[in-house]
């Protein structure tokens, strides 16, 4: 982890909210995006790729720790589901809102209000 600094406090929630993790600039890869403070790096961002198995993968790890078939959960673990498919970035899929809704066994306008209503 590296050292305390403003910047990396500022940015902190940003990196949980994208599944990101901070790294030492002397650790950082290749693909890692150094950030500078005054011209000099301060700490690095390292990106999770997005899962292989898109949307529907992401359906199936939600399904499991939820305990069973989306479209059989309560409507609050329907909402929980939706909360947790976004957290993971579900949502920047083309035509996700529509898979997801399926899945759940409501409309996309519901997934849509589920999302409004989180934010």
């Amino acid at each position: 982890m590296p050292e305390p600094h403003p910047l990396v406090e500022a940015i902190t929630p940003l990196i949980e909210r994208l599944n990101a993790e901070l790294v030492a600039p002397g650790d950082a890869a290749e693909d890692d995006i150094p950030l500078l403070w005054k011209g000099k790096p301060v700490v690095a961002v390292r990106l999770t790729p997005k899962p292989v198995d898109g949307v529907q993968g992401l359906l199936a790890e939600v399904a499991g720790e939820l305990g069973g078939p989306l479209n059989s959960l309560s409507r609050t673990d329907k909402q929980q589901a939706v909360l947790l498919l976004e957290a993971r970035g579900a949502f920047e899929y083309r035509k996700s809102a529509e898979i997801v809704a399926e899945a759940l066994g409501v409309t996309r306008f519901t997934v849509y209000n589920y999302l409004n209503r989180s934010r």
